[in-house]
């Protein structure tokens, strides 16, 4: 597969789902992982969070994440799922929040209703390499793409 048609396959796939599995690092070295709502643009993907949370926090800290989506398979022999390292920052440019608001708004209407919350942010993370995973060309298949 080219490049292209793997950032294709990847887009498509996190624009189907709904929930990642983030991994973040402590200051101190600790991997920690999350499950996070998201949006994606692409192969762009946004969540929102409490500032105070361990993920914000690591992110802030250190400006890297790593995220996974997938399925739970019974037959390994159909997995298929991505991998992604992007680099990770916490929006401040207006026109940025406003574009990953509608994205989130318009995959999750429901948070229209939620109380307000100051300490409420936006994440935003960058892909930096990618991997799609897909067992039906073979067990452990993965197709790599550098960002």
């Amino acid at each position: 597969m080219t490049p292209d048609e793997i950032k294709k396959k990847i887009a498509d796939y996190l624009a189907s789902h709904n929930k990642m599995t983030l991994a973040t690092v402590t200051p101190d070295g600790r991997p920690l992982a999350h499950t996070v709502e998201y949006v994606s643009d692409g192969c762009t993907v946004y969540f929102g969070t409490l500032r105070a949370t361990r993920k914000a926090q690591n992110i802030l800290k250190t400006g890297h994440a790593a995220f996974a989506v997938d399925e739970d398979y019974a037959d390994w022999t159909k997995i298929q799922g991505v991998q992604m390292e992007g680099a990770a920052s916490v929006l401040s440019d207006p026109k940025e929040l406003k574009q990953a608001g509608e994205l989130y708004l318009g995959k999750f209407p429901a948070v229209a209703s939620f109380p307000q919350n100051p300490d409420m942010i936006m994440v935003k993370v960058e892909p930096v390499a990618g991997f799609f995973l897909d067992y039906l060309k073979g067990f452990a298949h993965r197709d790599e793409v550098a960002f």
